[in-house]
């Protein structure tokens, strides 16, 4: 490998992390990147001890490798986790807990759902570049059918903010959000958190877009009259492929509850998209794993995590 930060062939991949050894030597390598430094006095000299731990020789402190990771008190190894998550990016088209069940032999179907999701909490970076150029923005249902109701209206179903970087010749990038309503008081906070200030920013002619102008931004209003799709392709297009991967891979079997993280896996494959190195995606999510706390299985069913 010569230094190079990630594998570049699946031959590769199994060649350099064939022990835990070598799997927390690349956890330990991510995390500092410039050298371990001590969390509690800041040396940056430490010795390797048993599982996983590095003594600081200014305080003592043992630190863990894994503590503050999405790997935190695992108790399975470290590679069987490496392994699922090579396996996760190289899914085109999604990963289902079905089929990591089948591909990795776990116990039940639970196991399976519960490792996706911790890895969907690991998808996406925080304090990630906003978009900027053109951007439409628009809002979907996520959801089954509700009679009864129309165009903004729902009840059971999941509102969703959805917005797209026009980045000619092809679509840039995606950025998601569940929202209570569609109100003001949601859409321009939306924007705000993930659209530079100053970037052209196309919407209909909902009021909810209406001061979006005096918050920095060049607000164009689209007449939707010629029909979303032709007025808005990008945003509509996105939305498209969503819904019918939520069918797709996940039989829309996706709670409004947990839907925040499957978005977050879909922003993650789209904005890669055009990504020919499975090896990138791999180092792209370890890096991210490296950042997040590991939830457990309580956590995702009955906590906020």
């Amino acid at each position: 490998m010569s230094g190079q930060e990630y594998p570049g062939t699946f031959k590769e991949f199994q060649e350099r992390f064939a022990t835990e050894e070598a799997c927390l030597a690349y956890i330990r390598q991510l995390r500092w990147p410039n050298g371990f430094v001590c969390p509690r006095c800041g040396s940056q000299k430490a010795w390797p001890r048993t599982r996983g731990l590095l003594e600081c020789s200014g305080c003592w402190f043992q630190a863990s490798v894994t503590a503050g990771t999405i790997f935190h008190g695992t108790r399975k190894p470290l590679k069987l986790w490496f392994d699922v998550m090579w396996w996760v990016v190289s899914q085109k088209t999604g990963a289902s807990a079905m089929n990591l069940r089948s591909a990795m032999g776990f116990g039940s179907y639970e196991t399976a759902w519960t490792w996706l999701h911790k890895l969907r909490r690991g998808m996406i970076r925080p304090g990630r570049d906003k978009l900027q150029g053109t951007v439409e923005v628009d809002e979907t249902t996520i959801g089954g059918d509700e009679p009864g109701t129309r165009g903004r209206e729902r009840e059971s179903r999941s509102l969703v903010a959805v917005a797209v970087e026009g980045k000619a010749p092809d679509i840039g990038r995606v950025r998601f959000e569940c929202i209570f309503d569609a109100s003001a008081e949601n859409l321009i906070p939306f924007v705000e958190d993930y659209v530079e200030r100053g970037a052209v920013v196309r919407t209909d002619g909902w009021a909810g877009y209406a001061s979006l102008r005096a918050h920095g931004y060049r607000h164009q209003v689209i007449d939707a009259g010629r029909g979303p799709s032709k007025v808005m392709p990008n945003v509509h297009l996105v939305v498209s492929l969503l819904k019918r991967w939520l069918l797709g891979t996940h039989q829309g079997a996706v709670s409004a509850k947990h839907l925040p993280y499957y978005l977050d896996e879909f922003a993650f494959r789209f904005n890669r998209r055009l990504s020919t190195h499975r090896g990138k995606l791999f180092y792209r999510l370890m890096q991210q794993a490296v950042t997040v706390q590991g939830a457990t299985y309580e956590d995702i069913v009955h906590g906020d995590f």
